[in-house]
């Protein structure tokens, strides 16, 4: 057997379609879906180990958990820049997009200036993209300078406005991410939220309303001043 069938043997052995429906519930596309649970996910993909033609390879079968396990065993260093163009247009579930901008995207020198590009597209779940490497990269990045997190706040405020809910929750979620890394950067996250809370968009008030309330928190305020 092929690599890429022993990788989609392992995932269907693990998979439980009754899952499907609570997937949906949460606005997952469970079209071309096993039901494989992460944990099993990434048990497979541990096993598999790191193999960035056979990540592209089970790419192709367009299956959602054969995709997530492709960006857990993809080689960030040698991603294209065609082959995260590829990728990207291929989203078409909320979680799929996350997963590979988490597992994947964020450990890749090209992410800064796929951020820029995807931020300026129309398509929902390559818009949502960009703001999902944002958050990723505010979570793991530990050694990123805060001038590289304020350039993305502009961007932010731009997009604001956008209301279909696969890119508002990731702007929110960037937004979010950013004001959590440090004190110097909170504020400046708060003054973007407080700037867009006037804006006559009602997306852009829900995102500055929602990102406020946990900034401005006792529990992140504590954070910073401990």
């Amino acid at each position: 057997m092929a690599p890429v069938g022993k990788v989609l043997e392992k995932l269907r052995a693990k998979a439980d379609p009754s899952r499907l429906e609570g997937m949906a519930k949460f606005g997952m596309n469970t079209k071309n879906r096993l039901g494989v649970s992460m944990p099993d996910i990434r048990r497979v993909a541990k096993e598999t180990g790191r193999d960035h033609t056979l990540a592209l390879e089970l790419w192709k079968t367009g299956i959602a958990e054969a995709r997530i396990a492709a960006s857990l065993i993809a080689d960030p260093e040698k991603l294209t820049i065609r082959e995260m163009e590829s990728w990207v247009g291929d989203f078409d579930s909320w979680d799929v997009c996350d997963q590979v901008c988490m597992n994947l995207f964020r450990k890749s020198p090209l992410s800064a200036r796929k951020i820029m590009e995807w931020s300026r597209r129309e398509e929902e779940f390559v818009k949502r993209a960009a703001f999902a490497l944002i958050a990723c990269l505010a979570h793991y990045a530990e050694g990123a300078r805060d001038e590289e997190f304020l350039e993305y706040l502009p961007i932010i405020e731009r997009c604001a406005d956008d209301g279909r809910n696969f890119v508002k929750k990731a702007v929110n979620w960037a937004l979010r991410g950013i004001g959590k890394r440090n004190a110097a950067l909170n504020a400046a996250a708060i003054r973007t939220a407080e700037a867009m809370r006037t804006s006559g968009s009602r997306s852009a008030r829900w995102i500055a309303a929602d990102a406020l309330r946990e900034l401005q928190s006792d529990g992140i305020q504590k954070r910073f001043t401990a």
